[in-house]
């Protein structure tokens, strides 16, 4: 199944290996990621965005280069070559900013999420606990800190950390969303779907929130609901495909029958 992709993907399960979620780690705001038309308005789109991330790294970049002790040209040079898809790179520019900068808390916390963005998790958190204090904790961090537990296996903890953030911005989408994710990537799937529909109802949510949403419906068998939930952010025939992959991968690892079907088994992990 195809989604569209904030800054890592991480499998939810071993028995359904091609589908992702999006966990919000990104440097920045989440860009959605659209269908691109190679003969239509969403080429020329995507090449414009291109062009822009392009000049947007060359200015950041020549002021970086000026002075690498520049924490905000560090940071804001790190997202452009994150978007240009250079992330080691970007790794690279705030690892060497933050070095004559070690307090600098919003400039770990781009360190640390780009750790994390290349899979250096433990790395990444160690930074990221310096990023923010124990008595002024920042929800953002502390959201980044339970994707990167997530993308460890642990899943518990990291629960523990949305918990906390949740405390400081009650009914965070982005949050939320990760919570819902992190129950998924539990086994949890109706705890998971409860959280991603409370994610979703927020008036300012990312798409790709109920794409998840759809995502878990569809690991539950209710498919033509999961379709439902697509096609308000994706073509119809880009959401039944997406449905129809859902369904078959289903069907093919985890002896999955039609509903109404006798011995229909559960969803559920074979084996940890």
């Amino acid at each position: 199944m195809t989604c569209s992709v904030c800054s890592r993907t991480i499998e939810p399960f071993r028995w359904f290996s091609p589908v992702a979620f999006v966990l919000a780690l990104g440097l920045g705001g989440c860009q959605t990621t659209q269908p691109m038309d190679t003969t239509g308005s969403s080429a020329i789109a995507a090449s414009r965005a291109d062009g822009d991330s392009r000049r947007t790294a060359d200015v950041w970049g020549e002021r970086y280069r000026a002075n690498n002790a520049d924490a905000e040209a560090a940071i804001n040079y790190a997202q452009a070559l994150r978007s240009n898809g250079q992330r080691q790179q970007a790794v690279a520019v705030l690892e060497a900013a933050s070095m004559q900068n070690p307090k600098d808390m919003p400039l770990l916390g781009a360190y640390g999420r780009a750790l994390a963005d290349v899979g250096n998790y433990k790395q990444a958190l160690d930074v990221l606990n310096r990023a923010h204090a124990p008595d002024q904790p920042d929800w953002r961090i502390l959201s980044v800190q339970g994707a990167v537990l997530d993308q460890m296996g642990r899943h518990e903890e990291a629960q523990r950390y949305y918990a906390t953030a949740l405390k400081i911005v009650p009914d965070e989408p982005s949050v939320l969303s990760n919570l819902g994710l992190s129950y998924a990537l539990s086994k949890d799937l109706v705890r998971a779907e409860s959280t991603l529909r409370r994610a979703a109802a927020q008036s300012r949510v990312d798409p790709r929130v109920r794409q998840n949403l759809a995502l878990v419906v569809g690991l539950q068998g209710r498919f033509s609901e999961a379709e439902g939930i697509s096609r308000a952010d994706l073509p119809s025939d880009e959401a039944a495909a997406n449905v129809a992959y859902l369904r078959q991968m289903l069907a093919q690892q985890n002896g999955w029958k039609e509903p109404g079907q006798a011995g229909k088994p559960p969803v559920r992990a074979q084996g940890s």
